[in-house]
């Protein structure tokens, strides 16, 4: 029995190799023949991914292939060989579709880095503004959306309140780069950040930072292939609801007459100064100007009639 097992276990052995030479033929073969097809269709090799790369992920030999492309139109930045892609560690700096070429600008460098500030095109900047709930269209403003940033406000003078707001739309097809710390533009489930990194020019940094100072900012989300500028407008709290509708100030009541002693009765003498008449005050709606120190009320007509 024990000769019978060795004959077998040699047998498995002589034909396990038998199949990795084959196998290592074929593909010697395979890769021959791809090289030769390139070489008379005049086509180069490049390495493409062949599974979906996110923001991050490190190139191996297992999402990266080779694949002929037109040696016309070959994409500036193709690596030509798979070695050169890794370079001891590289990762990806944008998101890479399976087939897509791997190029230089969308992969980090040999310290394999992935670091947002290599998203930046030349003169951007990213800057983090404090966003919620309400501010952050609820969580559906994700990593590769484009956003309208308003301000809001109190309106700037000494008369002014709590409840006189003013809200401009500062910035408009504003890039987000990332919410919290996600970068990346493939994650579309909605969530609920606190900060929001925008990509702007340097001036459009320095108002963001100011902005954020004077009042709360909202970002508005908007259809990333509509980027035509809207009409900038100044809203108010009278551009809300109908301003013909308000409440007239109640005011104060006169102050009572000084009491008089007992006894007291006026002189024949004294000159009597003529009653004043109240001024009349409108029945219906008004509007107090008040001009400096005077104030005076002016009729307003209803809807549809007086």
């Amino acid at each position: 029995m024990g000769g019978r097992n060795l004959a077998i276990l040699a047998v498995a052995v002589v034909l396990g190799i038998i199949a990795v030479v084959l196998a290592n033929a074929w593909f010697s073969g395979v890769e021959e023949r791809q090289e030769r097809i390139a070489e008379e269709q005049q086509l180069t090799r490049i390495v493409v991914a062949t599974q979906p790369l996110e923001f991050g992920a490190p190139l191996t030999t297992e999402n990266l292939r080779m694949q002929n492309f037109p040696a016309a139109s070959v994409p500036a930045g193709s690596f030509t060989t798979i070695e050169a892609a890794i370079n001891g560690g590289r990762v990806a700096l944008r998101p890479i579709v399976p087939g897509e070429p791997v190029l230089a600008d969308k992969v980090s460098g040999a310290d394999g880095r992935a670091v947002l500030s290599a998203l930046l095109p030349d003169g951007m900047r990213a800057v983090s503004i404090p966003i919620g709930a309400v501010t952050g269209v609820s969580g559906f403003v994700r990593p590769g959306d484009i956003v309208d940033i308003i301000l809001t406000r109190q309106i700037p003078g000494n008369g002014s309140t709590a409840q006189d707001l003013m809200n401009d739309v500062i910035m408009e097809g504003v890039p987000v780069l990332a919410i919290d710390q996600q970068a990346s533009d493939q994650a579309t489930a909605p969530s609920v950040g606190r900060t929001a990194v925008v990509q702007v020019d340097q001036f459009g940094a320095q108002k963001l930072v100011l902005a954020h100072r004077l009042g709360t900012l909202t970002l508005a989300l908007r259809n990333v292939e509509n980027q035509e500028p809207g009409a900038l407008t100044t809203v108010t709290a009278r551009d809300v609801g109908n301003p013909n509708i308000y409440l007239r100030g109640r005011g104060n009541a006169a102050p009572p007459p000084a009491p008089r002693p007992a006894g007291y009765a006026p002189s024949a003498s004294a000159p009597q100064r003529p009653a004043q008449a109240a001024p009349a005050r409108p029945s219906g709606p008004s509007m107090s100007i008040i001009r400096g120190t005077e104030s005076t009320e002016y009729p307003v007509g209803r809807q549809g009639g007086r």
